[in-house]
């Protein structure tokens, strides 16, 4: 990424640092529980912390909070150029937007160790996941843990209890609806021949995907001044960038494996991804077949004939290539009507920078399905 991100990103990741930290203190402990007892020993916070951590650590985009503060300086700027919002009204808000950024990374974070539980994943970010490192119990655990202490940061800003509370509620429905959607996923992947409608698995996807960068767009919306208005309508549009994202992960596990993981084990795991349905739609008569090769990948496991052979099906029915065109073309015309949410020279500035995010981030993609790099 270039300058312009990499300086926020260098902010952000101190911001996450802050809020999890690697060796946590009686400053951390106490805003975070209040009050223990002395017998309570740091092994137990370390269990609870660490696995987040480690996670963290091992990398990620980290587009969603990026995208928070972007959004909050399009707000600002807005405000700001109209005369509605005094300079030390500005920054701080900009200062409470980096602040409320653990709130989608850390949901983020939680999301995905309980997704490789539940999807019995061994691998995340190119290491073994959370549940074989530190036992499923504690995995569980500590990731149940991180959704609630991902809203801590929302005490830690500069606002009134009201807008702390527009914060809190804004999190906890995302929260839920992201709940909802990992229950629709696993519904359809437990079941090889329950085949959902490609509306059923947008509406899914929305949920359990789009919601993060909803929330993440609200939250910087908000943050930067603005209404809630403005903030649930931008947020419409940013679960559509969202969704277009989870058809590139799944374009990619089809076609180069996405990073630190074996290319098609969302086969393994009968996930019924959108090249999936697009092939069922056009080819009906495929559907025992399918059914058929999703049983038997997830018998055999990775290493499965069945899986190959469902990719080769695939690939011949132009299935992949059309996902991915569907999901680049929900990223290209979301960014831009996120961009234009408000209007003027400063707002436009800002915006610019949400458009150029995610043409960096589609053009990494392409390049990497046209070089194989992953």
């Amino acid at each position: 990424m270039d300058k312009a991100f990499t300086e926020r990103l260098e902010k952000i990741e101190s911001v996450l640092s802050e809020f999890l930290p690697e060796n946590p203190d009686s400053k951390w402990i106490s805003a975070g529980f209040g009050d223990i007892p002395p017998c309570i020993h740091a092994g137990a916070i370390k269990n609870l912390s660490d696995p987040g951590k480690r996670l963290l650590n091992l990398g990620g985009k980290r587009w969603r909070p990026l995208l928070l503060v972007l959004c909050a300086e399009m707000t600002a700027a807005f405000f700001k150029e109209k005369k509605q919002q005094e300079p030390a009204v500005t920054e701080k808000n900009i200062r409470n937007a980096y602040l409320l950024t653990p709130l989608v990374e850390f949901c983020h974070t939680a999301s995905l160790i309980h997704d490789d539980i539940e999807d019995h994943a061994d691998i995340r970010r190119g290491e073994p996941a959370a549940h074989l490192v530190y036992g499923l119990d504690t995995a569980v655990n500590s990731a149940a843990w991180l959704y609630f202490e991902a809203a801590a940061c929302i005490d830690a800003i500069a606002a009134t209890n009201s807008k702390k509370n527009i914060f809190y509620q804004l999190y906890t429905k995302e929260l839920r609806r992201l709940h909802l959607g990992q229950s629709l996923d696993i519904q359809w992947h437990r079941t090889p021949d329950l085949i959902p409608t490609i509306d059923e698995y947008t509406t899914m996807v929305r949920c359990k995907t789009g919601t993060l960068a909803a929330l993440a767009v609200q939250t910087g919306i908000l943050a930067g001044g603005g209404t809630r208005t403005q903030a649930a309508r931008a947020g419409e549009i940013a679960a559509e960038i969202g969704i277009g994202f989870q058809i590139l992960d799944d374009v990619q596990n089809l076609t180069t494996g996405n990073p630190g993981k074996q290319r098609g084990d969302d086969i393994v795991e009968g996930k019924k991804s959108l090249p999936v349905l697009l092939h069922l739609t056009a080819h009906p008569h495929d559907k025992s077949l399918i059914e058929n090769l999703f049983s038997k990948a997830g018998k055999e496991g990775i290493t499965s004939t069945a899986v190959e052979e469902f990719i080769g099906y695939l690939t011949k029915s132009d299935c992949i290539t059309d996902a991915r065109d569907s999901g680049c073309k929900l990223i290209y015309t979301g960014s831009r009507k996120l961009a234009a949410v408000y209007s003027g020279n400063a707002a436009a500035g800002a915006g610019s920078l949400i458009i150029r995010l995610f043409d960096q981030m589609t053009a990494s993609f392409k390049n990497k399905q046209e070089t194989g790099n992953v």
